[in-house]
């Protein structure tokens, strides 16, 4: 079983339901209990637990209920088509009454069949709701699930000797597993079996996670970055390509190092705002770079060996490309709300890991935190077997759209700007000299103006300019960052 169940009572009453969590009541009938597990085994898997109230919270039980207990456990056999292989234990408690009970845990594998309940309807699990399907969706979802469990087919020629014990053992550990490494790999998501000639097999999914080298066995199953100058990928002759780096090992190792590369390739750009202060925006949120990148490695077609993910870098966008359509049911319509994992072993070990947070929110985030910046959405397409997600440069359309509205009122705030200057002048008993004025004008116009253009603009030496910003610095005018890539702002 991939999905992490809980540990402890308080745990289950604090979970939310989601993606691959339910409770339910003791009192729940069993052809109701049927759809949250067909749901579930269509889906990625999940944890039911049984004697707790699933709108209170309210610890109820089993033990009180042995008969109603017997027809819930018989439920995955008889009200579900073909059956489903789920696995029970009990978790030790104090119920509501404060006596001693139990609560049942049922856990529900992803499944490589579609299962329907005894009315032969079909659900699948998203969110926290158990959705019907139609009669298209079981159909789709019947053609993925054959192309969906490559992670769980036999790698040819591996032995348990390619995979890291280290990388195994840390794992386990986070799970709370106490037995040993090589334990845990052949009791858990068949990462490790023995066939009918009594052979022993590695799944695809464990060498991906664990391998000392997947490499070796999938040479493309690596993630590649590549920096573009200008917005269009050129090639011979007028090859635009400035950096192309290429990430190797475990998956977790691919994102991990791919991230840290790729922020090292963001920048950052300060500009005027329409409040008239200065501020700093990244081309990409962090939040973005880093689902993009999990997206990719979580979710691409490993059955698809002919090409790498490649992140391409532009000056105006950041192209993901990874083998593998739209996974099963999911669409460019409904994707932000809509979740499917191809790979599901590798999905939940990403989620054990924190770099999944919950199921099918990912997309919809990063929506959000576009939308909340004003810049472009996601742009999706496919190209034969490639999925194409462009990301736009947030701080370049943002800041296109702010210089817009500020040239907008610029004159009135630039004269309002000098107005109030020469006010606090006259207010000093002073008064403020015309190539001062014409100074400030110019560095209103562009805060980024070097002494050079302000000589050429004014008709000064750059020695007169010098002496007159120095005269007005801490009282006019204030340096923002370094001599070189920094800018001037006016002050009142």
């Amino acid at each position: 079983m991939s999905v992490l169940k809980p540990q402890t009572i308080k745990e289950i009453q604090n979970r939310k339901e989601d993606q691959t969590f339910d409770c339910k009541s003791i009192q729940i009938e069993p052809k109701a209990l049927a759809v949250p597990i067909v749901a579930f085994a269509n889906a990625d898997g999940g944890v039911i637990a049984i004697g707790v109230s699933d709108k209170t919270r309210k610890i109820e039980g089993v033990d009180n209920h042995a008969a109603k207990l017997n027809e819930l456990l018989r439920v995955p056999f008889d009200f579900c088509n073909p059956s489903v292989p789920v696995t029970c234990s009990y978790l030790p408690c104090t119920d509501m009454n404060g006596n001693k009970n139990r609560i049942l845990l049922m856990e529900i594998p992803a499944s490589p069949m579609l299962h329907t309940n005894q009315s032969d309807e079909a659900f699948m699990r998203v969110g926290d709701k158990s959705r019907k399907l139609t009669f298209d969706e079981r159909v789709q979802l019947m053609y993925d699930k054959g192309e969906r469990y490559f992670e769980d087919m036999p790698v040819y020629n591996a032995s348990i000797s390619d995979i890291d014990m280290n990388a195994v053992d840390n794992y386990a550990k986070l799970l709370g597993y106490s037995k040993t490494a090589e334990q845990y790999l052949r009791e858990n998501n068949h990462f490790v079996t023995t066939n009918k000639k009594r052979e022993e097999e590695v799944s695809t999914a464990c060498i991906l996670l664990f391998g000392k080298n997947p490499q070796l066995f999938f040479p493309r199953a690596r993630t590649r970055f590549i920096r573009y100058d200008g917005t269009d990928e050129q090639v011979g002759t007028e090859m635009n390509v400035i950096k192309d780096v290429t990430f190797e090992g475990t998956i977790l190792n691919q994102i991990e190092k791919t991230i840290e590369y790729i922020e090292t390739q963001v920048a950052e750009h300060t500009f005027l705002s329409q409040s008239g202060k200065f501020v700093t925006l990244r081309d990409y949120p962090k939040f973005v770079i880093q689902e993009m990148t999990v997206n990719a490695c979580c979710h691409r077609a490993y059955n698809i060996k002919g090409t790498e993910i490649q992140i391409k870098m532009f000056d105006n966008r950041i192209v993901f490309e990874s083998p593998g359509k739209l996974p099963g049911m999911v669409k460019v319509s409904n994707i932000r709300n809509t979740h499917f994992s191809r790979n599901p072993r590798i999905a939940a070990f990403l989620k054990n890991y924190q770099y999944v947070k919950e199921y099918g929110e990912g997309v919809d985030r990063m929506c959000r935190e576009l939308e909340a910046t004003g810049a472009p959405e996601l742009s999706f397409r496919t190209d034969g077997f490639i999925l194409r997600i462009s990301v736009p440069n947030v701080a370049e359309k943002v800041a296109e759209k702010v210089a817009e509205k500020v040239a907008e009122k610029l004159p009135e705030k630039r004269q309002r700007l000098i107005d109030d200057i020469i006010e606090k002048t006259k207010l000093n008993g002073a008064k403020l000299s015309e190539n001062k004025i014409k100074i400030l004008r110019l560095i209103t116009d562009d805060p980024y103006i070097s002494r050079s253009d302000i000589a050429k603009e004014t008709g000064l030496s750059e020695t007169s300019v010098y002496r007159n910003i120095e005269a007005m610095r801490g009282k006019y005018l204030r340096r923002v960052g370094p001599d070189k890539g920094g800018f001037w702002e006016i002050i009142i």
